[in-house]
């Protein structure tokens, strides 16, 4: 790596830092309001402000443009500094090791939601605002935010880095200049956030519980300042169904709200929010009737829950209206499904996404059909637009690193002695980004339970499930390191 790959990563990880300190500025007014002691968090991130902006002045006026390998290192290295960073800012303001402490930080920048925190409702108003902001930076992607800030710059580069952070299998441009979509991204990201806290507000919610689970909604995240996660609230039914809504609505491609606040409504139309639709109401009405009819449970109580339930499992964002781990077999079994599908590409959900399961069905279909008709011409269309080869390709192999990954990582956590329902469940939670599972990390328990070498190695493939995999294991590539 040569000097100026270093300068442009050195530049773009000033901007993310930069961008960083000034939301940090947050929980402080929080402490403040609330009259805690803040100092220590204070004097960090006033470090962290002028570390950062110094090295942003230093860098403003290197020319250079990213490459597309500097742009994938940069957003591999970026995440792990999220995660000190971030983890300083816990370990400042909680009383917790610093390996918890980047657990805590990396579950909520990469929207997982699994904590190691015992008594949530113990923790400052700081911690608990720290760890929500962790999500709604992280659901839109602190890297669009810093791209869009860095495209006045480096327009070239940006592009590569918005690529890397997104998720999906493809990436559709609604304005030429990819800093006028993630402006534009975010500012639906931030209507949808305040729509989101005034009703939760007028549900119910004091205003702070109400901002903190919007910012936990709206990035599919999943952290709480509850105990019993929104469960405190079990018997409010419109706080259970407005959450709901807007954990479904999170989990649809963000470029589809964006036409749709443009009075354009086919983004939603599009095969794979469609799909999406059709597999979240199956499902939450098959775990109604469910609870219904095996649970002996009131008709409204069980849609309520099981919706709930379908919605923050599918879009990964792990809220719990209940311990859903000590319902029946039956509705278990239900739940196990939608945390191997995920959501929408282009949302803030983990997972593995359903415009994937979409893709791999028509393939499917398309190659039957070829062995039937073998000098036919067959392809895989989704929206009317053929699916290149690199795609389907694409598609497949992220199938096999999925599940591979989520076997090994399950036999390595039983292998150190969890049980195997506690080992298979956390690894699809972390690597999903879903957040809780089921065993000792279901959804009234947490991830204190493993060890703090365990907590650091679930942390990275929390990292390694937010970037969909390709963007880490390029760097293992003997060909990514050529002339780099």
């Amino acid at each position: 790596m040569d000097l100026r790959s270093i300068k442009n990563i050195a530049k773009f990880l000033s901007t993310i830092g930069l961008v960083l300190s000034l939301f940090l500025a947050i929980p402080s007014l929080t402490g403040i309001i609330y009259h805690e002691s803040i100092k220590p968090y204070l004097i960090f991130n006033l470090i962290f402000f002028l570390f950062h902006y110094l090295l942003f002045s230093l860098l403003w006026k290197h020319p250079a443009q990213m490459s597309i390998k500097e742009g994938i290192f940069a957003v591999n290295l970026v995440w792990i500094l999220l995660g000190i960073g971030g983890g300083i800012g816990l370990y400042l303001t909680s009383n917790v090791t610093f390996a918890k402490a980047f657990f805590e930080a990396i579950s909520g920048f990469t929207t997982t939601g699994a904590t190691i925190y015992s008594d949530i409702e113990s923790l400052s108003h700081t911690t608990l605002m720290l760890r929500s902001l962790y999500h709604w930076l992280g659901g839109m992607g602190i890297i669009v935010l810093g791209v869009g800030l860095l495209t006045i710059i480096n327009p070239t580069g940006s592009l590569t880095l918005f690529k890397a952070e997104s998720t999906g299998v493809t990436l559709e441009k609604l304005t030429p200049k990819i800093k006028d979509t993630a402006k534009r991204l975010w500012a639906v990201y931030i209507a949808l956030t305040l729509l989101d806290t005034l009703l939760l507000y007028a549900g119910g919610m004091n205003l702070f519980d109400a901002i903190n689970h919007a910012f936990s909604t709206i990035s599919t995240g999943g952290f709480s300042t509850k105990n019993a996660s929104l469960g405190y609230w079990e018997n409010n039914a419109f706080i259970l169904w407005v959450t709901t809504f807007f954990m479904f609505v999170s989990g649809i491609n963000f470029i589809a709200h964006l036409k749709a606040f443009s009075k354009d409504f086919s983004g939603y139309r599009s095969e794979e929010v469609l799909w999406y639709t059709a597999i979240f109401l199956i499902l939450s009405f098959a775990l109604s009737f469910v609870h219904i009819f095996i649970g002996h449970d009131t008709t409204f109580h069980a849609f309520t829950h099981s919706f709930f339930t379908i919605s923050s499992i599918i879009t990964t964002t792990g809220f719990a209206s209940t311990d859903y781990g000590q319902w029946s077999a039956a509705a278990i079994a239900i739940i196990f499904i939608p945390m191997f599908i995920g959501a929408n590409a282009g949302s803030t959900a983990g997972g593995v996404k359903v415009i994937r399961y979409v893709v791999l069905l028509k393939n499917l279909g398309a190659q039957i059909k070829q062995i039937l008709h073998p000098n036919a011409v067959i392809g895989v269309y989704i929206d009317q637009k053929r699916i290149g080869s690199k795609v389907l390709g694409s598609v497949s192999g992220f199938f096999f690193i999925y599940f591979l990954t989520t076997l090994l990582l399950s036999f390595y956590l039983y292998a150190k002695g969890y049980d195997y329902l506690t080992a298979m469940s956390a690894a699809i939670a972390v690597i999903g980004n879903i957040g809780p599972g089921f065993g000792h990390v279901g959804p009234a328990d947490n991830f204190t339970i493993f060890s703090e070498f365990d907590k650091v190695v679930l942390a990275i493939f929390m990292i390694i499930g937010r970037l969909e995999f390709y963007t880490f294991i390029i760097l293992f590539s003997r060909e990514f390191w050529k002339k780099f």
